[in-house]
This record gives C-alpha cells, sequence and structure tokens, in this order.
C-alpha cells in the first residue's frame, strides 16, 4: 500500500499539521485505524501532562464523580455508589460494603 502525506486539522488548536506518509505506515503497523487528532505538538502536550486516556486516572479529573442512590442489597439502607447500579448485582451501602471486604480478604 502507497501512503500520500495528508493535512489533518488539531482539534484541540484547531492547525492544520501534516500526516506524513512514514507515520501512516508506522499507525497501520501497529494496528492503529484513525488518524491522529491532534498536532504533535499538542500530542507531545498532552503526554507531558498525563492528560492521556486509557482510564486509570493519571492525574486528570473530569470534576466530582457522579453519585447514584440504591438500596443496600444488606441492611436495607440508603447507599450512594459511583456507578448506575443495574440490579443484576448487589450493592451494598459503606459499611456493608467494608464488612463484605474484610470478611473476604480472611481467606
Amino acid at each position: 500500500m502507497s501512503f500520500q502525506d495528508k493535512t489533518l486539522t488539531c482539534r484541540d488548536c484547531g492547525q492544520e499539521f501534516i500526516w506524513t506518509a512514514g507515520e501512516q505506515e508506522f499507525f497501520q503497523s501497529r494496528g492503529l485505524m484513525n488518524p491522529p487528532s491532534r498536532c504533535p505538538a499538542d500530542r507531545a502536550a498532552r503526554r507531558a501532562g498525563g492528560g492521556g486516556g486509557g482510564g486509570g486516572g493519571g492525574g486528570y479529573s473530569s470534576g466530582p464523580r457522579e453519585m447514584f442512590t440504591a438500596t443496600c442489597s444488606n441492611c436495607g439502607r440508603e447507599a450512594r455508589v459511583p456507578f448506575q447500579p443495574r440490579g443484576d448485582k448487589p450493592v451494598y451501602c459503606s459499611d456493608c460494603f467494608e464488612k463484605q471486604r474484610s470478611s473476604r480478604s480472611r481467606y
């Protein structure tokens, strides 16, 4: 497959940048299907600032975590949890969750 340089626009700064044929070949060799959405300078700044994606936090915070209300499967009290309960797994209040966790760690 023959690659040709392409002009792309950075989604962060709006500047145009060249995605070289060599870079395209590198992307293909790594199985990457999508072209870069940021210019090289913004990609480097993002890496240096710890704002990379992929989860795990990495020093990046999008603000306060959304909390959901559920009923504790153990004691019946209100539980505030950082995920949307689906109903197919038990949900515990913080006290019951700690009891569950400490009882599992003994085995």
